[in-house]
């Protein structure tokens, strides 16, 4: 095996110019920062997702939200059956969800596996469409690190334009924090140009606590975005833990004035769920968020859902499942 690939020091010194900005000028240890994160109140985050939750919306504020939905989508397949076909048909629902509506927008990305890149390239020429891939030993990210990095480099070789990593959770849990970090940093530098996205998942973690501390290390050592959960573990995205990111989310561009975006993934199959998230984005975030730069859906089932919902608020009638190609 080749020797371990270390962060080159400018790489490195981003990160912790963020940790001693985070840490408001006492010491720049990453030690010191995690130790300043504040406990999560369960039962405030609970009871705030549950208010939020039943808010009415109006038709037009709703069709303007399932518009944004569709342009914030992550549309993903991340099966082992996974074929080329099936990934070029993708693309093309993600370029036109609606054939013959040109008012349905392109989805943000398609996220894929890295060997199927190059299919996903090929499909999206010319559109808006980003490709997006999973690296790091996705989903379980129990591999050697130089193994992560190669697979993370070769990702945006093959022409990746966002990466989607997974953090180790067994280090995390075992308290072995400076590892996830310093595996970030790498993997952030490995990955040039594209945009990182650092996969928590949240269904691990254990605690609101834990999740907090995970998205501020996450933020600190680089991520573009943090990002709930795989969608191999249950449960994947909720709306609590997505709140307690978004909360770490705004104390940390407070603290460092540094913008980092949020993508939901795994289980959220409904169009009244996303306008759930986008709500709860809104209340916590404001409208600076409200853009596929800073907030992504990760779905494989959550568009044929949205693309019904705008057709019974324009016609009043509901379409069938079957009048929409499948994901």
């Amino acid at each position: 095996m080749a020797t371990a690939h270390r962060p080159d020091s400018l790489a490195r010194e981003r990160a912790h110019e963020l940790v001693r900005a985070w840490d408001s000028g006492r010491s720049g240890a990453l030690g010191s920062v995690l130790g300043r994160v504040t406990p999560v109140d369960q039962v405030g985050v609970e009871e705030r997702v549950d208010s939020l939750k039943r808010r009415s919306i109006k038709r037009e504020s709703k069709l303007w939200a399932l518009d944004l939905a569709i342009r914030m989508m992550d549309l993903t397949t991340l099966e082992g059956k996974d074929t080329p076909g099936k990934v070029r048909a993708l693309c093309q629902k993600g370029i036109h969800p609606q054939p013959g509506d040109p008012t349905i927008p392109s989805v943000a990305a398609i996220c894929i596996y890295p060997s199927l890149i190059a299919e996903a390239r090929d499909a999206l020429r010319g559109s808006t469409v980003k490709v997006a891939s999973v690296a790091t030993a996705f989903p379980s990210g129990q591999s050697f690190r130089d193994v992560k990095l190669l697979e993370t480099r070769a990702a945006v070789e093959a022409g990746a334009d966002e990466i989607d990593m997974v953090i180790d959770r067994g280090a995390f849990l075992s308290g072995d924090l400076q590892t996830v970090f310093e595996e970030i940093v790498e993997v952030k530098e490995a990955t040039g140009p594209a945009h990182l996205k650092v996969i928590l998942e949240t269904g691990e973690l254990e605690t609101y606590d834990n999740v907090r501390r995970a998205s501020v290390l996450a933020m600190a050592a680089g991520a573009d975005f943090i990002k709930t959960s795989t969608g191999k573990v249950t449960p994947a995205a909720t709306l609590p833990a997505t709140l307690v990111m978004l909360e770490a989310i705004r104390d940390f561009e407070r603290a460092t004035g540094r913008l980092v975006g949020m993508k939901p993934a795994g289980g959220i199959r409904t169009a009244k769920e996303a306008i759930q998230y986008l709500v709860v984005l809104y209340e916590t975030l404001g409208p600076r968020w409200m853009t596929p730069d800073l907030f992504r859906f990760g779905a494989s089932s959550l568009l044929n859902d949205v693309l019904m919902q705008i057709e019974k608020e324009r016609t009043g009638r509901y379409q069938g499942p079957d009048h929409f190609t499948i994901d």
